[in-house]
C-alpha cells in the first residue's frame, strides 16, 4: 500500500510535516517493500477471546486481544474501576490513557503495525471522560489504528480530551476497515491528519457517524476526518469548531483520491491556507454534502455546497439531494431513515442518535 499525499501548496514546514507522518504511515503498512517480493508478516497471535467489556481494565485488554470481537456492556466513566489507573489525568505519570494499537511485530529486521482487526460493538453505550495527553506521539485516540476488516460501531466517545502529535482523533487514529454509528465530544489537539473522530481515514469507511468536538491542529484538520486518503465519508456530519495551519475544513481536512457524500458541517472553521467550510482540499469527490455559511464564517470549500443556517434546517435542501430523510416532531425520531429533521427548527441528526 502506498502514501501518495498529491499536490501540495504547503510551506515548507508543513511539507516537512506531511512527509514525516507518511513515511510513517508507510512503514506502518508493512515495511521497506511494502508488499514486494520476501514480504512476509507474522500474524497476530489468535484471539483468546470474546471480550465483554463492563470496567475500563475489560477496555484496557482489548489491545492484547486486537483480533477478538469485543461488546461494550454498560457506560464507561470516571466511576468506573480502572479509571484513575488507566484513563484520568494522573494515569500513567499523567498521559492518561494508552491508546489500543498499533502493536509492533519485528521480523527480520522490519517491524509491522497491528490495530484492531475484529469487532468492537458498543450497542449505544458511552466511554466517557477519556484523558490522553501524548504530544510527542502519533495515533492518539482511544483506539490508535483499526486494521483491514476492523470495525468500530455503536459507540460514543464523550467529553474526550486528547492532546497528541500526528493522528490525534477522538475515536480512531489511522482507519483502514470501517466505524460506523458512532461520535465523539471533547476537545482534540494535535499536528498533522486531526480529525474530531477519526485522523487518518486510510482507505477505510466512516458512515453515519459525527463528532461535535473541538479540533485544532496544523495541517490536514478537520472537525470528523483530518485526511481522507482513498477513503469513503458517508451521511455524517460535524459541529465543533475547527481551527489549523492548512488543508482545514469544517469536516474533512484533505480529501485525496476519496469520496464524501450526503454529509455535512456547521462549526466555525479557520486557518491559513487551504481552508474551506466543508472541505479544505480536495481531489476527488464532493457530492452531496453542505455547509453553514454563517456559522462556520466560510463562504467558500473545496468541495460542497454551502447554505444559509436557515437553508441548513429546511427538509427541501436535504430531498432535493437525494438524502434519505425524514421530517419528524420535536422529541421524536423515526429510525426507517437515516436522517431525521425537524424542519425548520433543527440541522439533520441522525435517526439513531441519542
Amino acid at each position: 500500500m502506498k502514501i501518495l499525499p498529491g499536490p501540495r501548496r504547503y510551506s515548507y514546514a508543513a511539507r516537512v510535516g506531511i512527509f514525516l507522518v507518511a513515511a510513517a504511515l508507510i512503514v506502518g503498512m508493512g515495511g521497506c517493500d511494502g508488499g514486494g517480493d520476501g514480504y512476509n508478516p507474522p500474524p497476530l497471535p489468535p484471539p483468546s477471546q470474546n471480550l465483554e467489556i463492563r470496567t475500563w481494565y475489560d477496555l484496557d485488554a482489548v489491545r492484547d486481544n486486537l483480533a477478538g470481537n469485543h461488546t461494550l456492556m454498560n457506560d464507561l466513566d470516571s466511576t468506573t474501576a480502572g479509571y484513575d489507573e488507566l484513563a484520568s489525568p494522573t494515569a500513567n505519570q499523567g498521559k492518561g490513557w494508552q491508546p489500543i494499537g498499533p502493536i509492533i511485530i519485528n521480523q527480520g529486521g522490519n517491524d509491522y503495525y497491528y490495530g484492531i482487526e475484529g469487532t468492537f460493538d458498543g450497542q449505544g453505550y458511552k466511554i466517557c471522560d477519556l484523558f490522553i495527553n501524548r504530544p510527542g506521539e502519533g495515533y492518539v485516540g482511544l483506539f490508535g489504528s483499526v486494521d483491514e476488516g476492523g470495525i468500530i460501531k455503536n459507540v460514543g466517545v464523550v467529553n474526550v480530551t486528547v492532546t497528541g502529535k500526528d493522528l490525534a482523533n477522538g475515536l480512531v487514529g489511522e482507519n483502514n476497515g470501517t466505524v460506523s454509528n458512532s461520535y465523539s465530544s471533547g476537545n482534540v489537539t494535535g499536528e498533522v491528519a486531526v480529525g474530531g473522530l477519526v485522523g487518518y481515514n486510510n482507505e477505510g469507511t466512516v458512515s453515519n457517524s459525527y463528532s461535535t468536538c473541538n479540533v485544532t491542529g496544523e495541517d490536514l484538520v478537520g472537525g470528523l476526518v483530518g485526511w481522507n486518503f482513498y477513503g469513503t465519508v458517508g451521511n455524517s456530519y460535524s459541529s465543533g469548531n475547527v481551527t489549523g495551519e492548512d488543508g482545514v475544513g469544517g469536516l474533512v481536512g484533505y480529501n485525496y483520491l476519496g469520496t464524501v457524500s450526503n454529509s455535512y458541517s456547521t462549526g466555525n472553521v479557520t486557518g491559513g491556507d487551504l481552508v474551506g467550510g466543508l472541505v479544505g482540499e480536495n481531489y476527488d469527490t464532493v457530492s452531496n454534502s453542505f455547509w453553514d455559511t454563517e456559522t462556520s464564517g466560510q463562504a467558500t470549500s473545496a468541495g460542497g455546497t454551502g447554505k444559509t443556517t436557515a437553508q441548513m434546517k429546511n427538509i427541501t435542501i436535504f430531498l432535493v439531494a437525494g438524502w434519505n430523510i425524514i421530517s419528524v416532531a420535536p422529541g421524536s425520531t423515526n429510525t426507517t431513515y437515516i436522517w431525521n429533521i425537524v424542519n425548520g427548527v433543527t440541522y439533520p441528526f441522525l435517526s439513531w442518535q441519542p
